[in-house]
């Protein structure tokens, strides 16, 4: 049973089908065993104007680092992570990150429950601009709960390979690059303890299009670039002090751009790297109200194949 199951699997991992081998290729072997360490971060920034008050914030989420050994098998994964700041009981906070990059499609999303954000808030009157008000933000006083959705179609899937560049399941030989179409979506509520409990909530969903790039510049070495800058077609955002609600008007452009990054050498049955994926939303004018989130991730990896 074994052996059947390991030649219709094996057939299906390497069925190139449209796929220019000149430029990617399968890994020769059929298990893949890597080690990840991750770290990620984010971030909240605020601007705006109330009558002749003009202010701005702050808002730092702590680090977070896993780290992560994962095993595969001709495309199926079983991965296994560990928080040591959480199991010394230094990181409170809750994070889930999944990622399924295709030679065509792909999509990634991040889920995180933040409430140790640390920050400032500062504040004048237009009237006496020296007269700055400064307030540190200490920690408990501001918890988000954030999910970033990002999904992706490439035009050139025949050349250019993303899961090159992030996942190792295919070898990038030559240099290609792509348009892509992008697809993103964040969906945010933000609770801070005030003089009045303050929510702020926001639903948003973007559609755009980018470019990526594999470089190859000599055997064994590969390096990634892209960005997906989509505008906001979908914008629901509003702000609610106690019992008052008020609603956030949608004011073009409102963006959400994805980067992403690697670097990836190669040699014998071994690889190692360093990969990057970076959210930035923009929602608001900067003459009434504006929210800037940004949200990141890199990943340091090693592996061997067998």
């Amino acid at each position: 049973m074994w052996t059947k199951v390991d030649s219709v699997l094996t057939v299906r991992y390497y069925r190139y089908g449209s796929i220019d081998t000149a430029y990617i290729e399968r890994p020769k072997t059929k298990w893949t065993i890597k080690a990840r360490l991750n770290v990620s971060g984010a971030k909240i920034e605020s601007e705006g104007v109330e009558d002749d008050y003009q202010f701005n914030s702050q808002m730092t989420a702590d680090y977070k680092s896993t780290v992560s050994i994962g095993v595969n098998y001709l495309g199926f994964s079983l991965n296994a992570s560990l928080n040591p700041a959480k199991l010394m009981g230094k990181y409170s906070d809750y994070e889930l990150n999944f990622m399924s990059y295709g030679k065509r499609f792909g999509f990634d999303f991040t889920y995180q429950n933040a409430k140790n954000f640390t920050g400032w808030h500062e504040g004048y009157y237009k009237s006496a601009p020296s007269e700055v008000e400064h307030i540190d933000l200490p920690a408990d006083m501001l918890s988000v709960k954030t999910l970033n959705v990002n999904a992706y179609y490439i035009f050139n899937s025949r050349r250019f390979s993303y899961p090159a560049a992030f996942s190792q399941s295919y070898i990038q030989r030559r240099s290609a690059g792509s348009f892509m179409l992008a697809a993103s979506g964040m969906r945010q509520h933000a609770k801070l303890k005030w003089e009045d409990e303050i929510h702020l909530k926001m639903m948003n969903i973007g559609i755009g299009a980018g470019y990526g790039y594999n470089y190859v510049p000599s055997q064994g070495w590969l390096l990634h670039i892209s960005a997906l800058p989509t505008f906001i077609v979908y914008s629901n955002t509003s702000m609610t002090f106690g019992d008052m609600n008020v609603p956030l008007h949608y004011h073009f452009p409102e963006v959400i751009i994805t980067g992403r990054g690697a670097v990836v050498h190669q040699w014998k049955n071994k690889f190692l790297g360093l990969s990057m994926l970076f959210n930035f939303t923009n929602i608001g004018n900067e003459d009434n109200f504006t929210v800037h989130n940004i949200k990141w991730r890199t990943q340091t990896f090693f592996g061997f194949r067998f």
